[in-house]
């Protein structure tokens, strides 16, 4: 594995101050730095979704999800914080409702037995792009889910 070719994703767990998850997504390799930060390298391609919450003494300054691909080198990218070099953001939401509403939609992809990671960008997109407006995103469902496995088997 050369480290220098996969997306690097720094997670930090500070107990009410600051926390930085990942959702879904398949890691190649974790690096613990210490106790309260670690570093998740993900392949090219790897579609991943990443979560952001901090506070301070006055509560929430940040709640935010991001959906990622992971690119390849020399490919176009977007920079996101703690995400080097960066990727295709595919979703970026803020702010706790809107950020617990893309939970729920994960959720609801998980309970028809597929993997978020494996779900059309495409999908991703819409998400972003129905929330943005203030309308609610459709529901993934099982054809959409095969009509994509079957474009990308055609692609391959």
């Amino acid at each position: 594995m050369n480290a220098a070719l996969l997306t690097h994703v720094e997670l930090t767990f500070v107990e009410k101050k600051i926390e930085h998850w990942i959702r879904f997504g398949r890691a190649a390799h974790e690096q613990r730095i210490d106790r309260r930060r670690r570093i998740l390298y993900f392949q090219p391609g790897t579609i991943f979704a990443f979560v952001r919450w901090a506070s301070n003494d006055f509560g929430t300054v940040i709640s935010r999800i991001d959906i990622v691909r992971a690119v390849a080198r020399g490919e176009a990218y977007q920079t996101l914080p703690f995400v080097r070099p960066g990727g295709d953001i595919l979703l970026k939401i803020d702010s706790w409702p809107k950020v617990e509403r893309v939970l729920q939609v994960i959720d609801a992809i998980e309970r028809l037995g597929i993997d978020p990671e494996a779900v059309s960008p495409d999908h991703w997109r819409h998400v972003h792009n129905r929330m943005t407006a203030g309308h609610e995103p459709r529901a993934h469902t099982l054809d959409q889910h095969r009509a994509f496995l079957l474009r990308q088997r055609t692609k391959s």
